[in-house]
């Protein structure tokens, strides 16, 4: 076991990292790893007066689970959390002003780092403060009313807020990803989020999170409209000047940070009805298969009846490659429910998400398949936006082959692998319901038979999980954007419109929090350099 002391103040004071791994149940009360850590230290209990995680994760690989801790140990003196940032949010009410479409993760955060840059954001969203969303969400699942402008993709906080709330992406290389994590957890965030190796907040807990940011930009003397779509933007001579409101109000600035996420259809198709440059891009889709939690847990845990109340619910992640492309997991939701997460009526779109305590009976994940241009080749008249249309079109399919009320079209597992027809299908989170359809006949076959194939294999490393005790329904279809908004590779600028700033458009569901936050940051800081105002 390695340690280190990394400073020593004095002879009577020090702090020491060390890696300890223990069971379950001891890494659940510091009272239980304190003699362990002393014995490690070769020091008594009674000379440490404190100990932080430093870090925290689960390793299931053998049969006796344990639980890695890297720890931050005090002897003779104790432990004050200090945040690992200093976020200098000053007044901007009077500064420059840079207007920013969006109100999801990439708008927020690119509003935060504005602020520090001393410069005012102005935010317009399309959908509703938060608060106001849950009524409008509340409908889609009760009565299966979907409003285009508030519903789960569209609001405060954008497709983020009412998705799980996942913190973990593989932007690292792009960003400071422990800064994002702090802004969250300066706004409201648990503490859990700086030290797991998976951070997650909670369908349950982000929104409050969310207005606090809101709170900060506004305290700071920044702007946030709800219910103002942005239908044009005001271009000439291949700069922008400002936008236009669904009312017909103009408002100029300088630059436009576009940051309107991966489901803004409408904002693709202005872009394309104005000659902006945008292009169609690979990306994914399949379905949403849910099992039984416990289940998943017998699986990863190799535990039989209940697992220990020491552990929590059982994720998993899972990648093939099938017949030339990927097939993985998406956003894995132990312990969570899944949703209807369409934008517009008379489609359909499952997500899946969990609170914070991940306490559901049901664990779900996407599971996609690379989506390349020979699949969307039936659509070419739509030049750049060819893949949205293909998108769009699957969706419309599930939603009729659901009956058309956002029941979501289902098939049992194992009968979807062996392309039966399901006669029973198996208890559900989804709460608008499941209809019985054999959707290997129409989904296509380039998804349908790699996900068959996928799901035989992935049964090899779980045994157990191609069974009829779990349901798979469609689609799911938002893993992230079918259109790529080109940007110049140093400037961040639009490669045609100077000033504008696109950003955010490429993340997805799962981890998309964080690689937005990553890429609205990046966005504002180039504007900041564009203006030669970065301080």
């Amino acid at each position: 076991m390695q340690h280190s002391l990394f400073l020593q103040k004095n002879k009577n004071k020090m702090q020491t990292d060390i890696n300890i791994r223990v069971s379950p149940e001891e890494a659940s009360d510091k009272k239980k790893y304190l003699p362990i850590v002393a014995k490690e230290l070769a020091v008594s209990e009674s000379e440490i007066t404190d100990i932080q995680i430093l870090r925290r994760s689960i390793d299931a690989r053998q049969r006796q689970i344990k639980i890695n801790l890297r720890l931050r140990v005090f002897m003779a003196e104790a432990y004050r959390r200090k945040s690992e940032y200093i976020f200098d949010y000053q007044d901007v009410s009077n500064k420059k002003t840079v207007i920013i479409v969006g109100a999801g993760p990439a708008g927020l955060f690119a509003a935060l780092q504005l602020i520090e840059l001393g410069l005012k954001p102005i935010i317009f969203e399309r959908g509703k403060d938060v608060q106001s969303r849950r009524k409008d969400i509340a409908g889609i699942n009760k009565h299966g009313i979907v409003l285009p402008d508030s519903n789960y993709g569209f609001g405060e906080g954008g497709a983020g807020t009412f998705s799980d709330g996942k913190l973990y992406t593989r932007s690292s290389k792009r960003g400071d990803v422990r800064k994002i994590l702090n802004i969250l957890h300066l706004h409201g965030a648990p503490d859990d989020i700086l030290i797991d190796a998976h951070p997650h907040i909670g369908t349950d807990k982000l929104p409050q999170v969310i207005r606090a940011i809101r709170e900060t930009i506004l305290e700071m003397g920044g702007e946030v409209h709800f219910e103002t779509r942005i239908d044009d933007l005001l271009i000439t001579d291949g700069k922008i000047s400002g936008v236009v409101s669904q009312n017909g109000e103009k408002i100029t600035a300088s630059a436009v940070i576009l940051a309107t996420g991966h489901s803004a259809r409408d904002i693709y198709q202005l872009l394309d009805s104005k000659q902006v440059k945008i292009e169609s891009k690979p990306f994914a889709m399949g379905l949403r298969v849910e099992h039984p939690q416990a289940l998943i847990d017998s699986i990863q845990y190799r535990c039989v009846g209940v697992r220990s109340s020491f552990l929590p619910a059982a994720s998993y992640s899972l990648v093939k490659q099938v017949a030339g492309r990927g097939v993985y997991s998406f956003c894995m939701c132990p312990g969570g429910f899944i949703v209807p997460a369409a934008t517009a009526p008379n489609e359909l779109v499952v997500n899946g998400m969990s609170p914070a305590s991940r306490n559901s009976r049901f664990a779900n994940s996407g599971m996609v398949v690379e989506i390349k241009p020979a699949d969307w080749s039936d659509y070419q008249q739509h030049g750049a936006l060819a893949a949205m249309y293909f998108q769009q079109h699957l969706e419309q399919l599930a939603f009729r082959h659901g009956g058309e009320n956002l029941k979501a079209p289902a098939q049992a597992l194992a009968d979807f692998v062996s392309e039966s027809h399901s006669a029973k299908l198996p208890e559900s989170s989804y709460m608008r319901g499941l209809a019985s359809s054999k959707i290997h006949e129409w989904l296509p076959p380039e998804i349908t038979k790699r996900l068959q194939a996928g799901f035989k294999l992935f049964d090899k490393k779980m045994k157990g999980f191609l069974t009829n005790e779990a349901v798979v329904l469609g689609v799911e279809s938002r893993s992230s954007s079918p259109v790529k908004i080109p940007r110049d590779k140093f400037s961040l600028q639009h490669v045609q419109i100077a000033g504008l700033f696109p950003c955010g458009e490429g993340a997805g569901y799962a981890g998309g929090i964080v690689s937005a936050a990553i890429d609205g940051e990046r966005s504002a800081r180039a504007v900041a350099a564009s203006e030669k105002l970065l301080i």
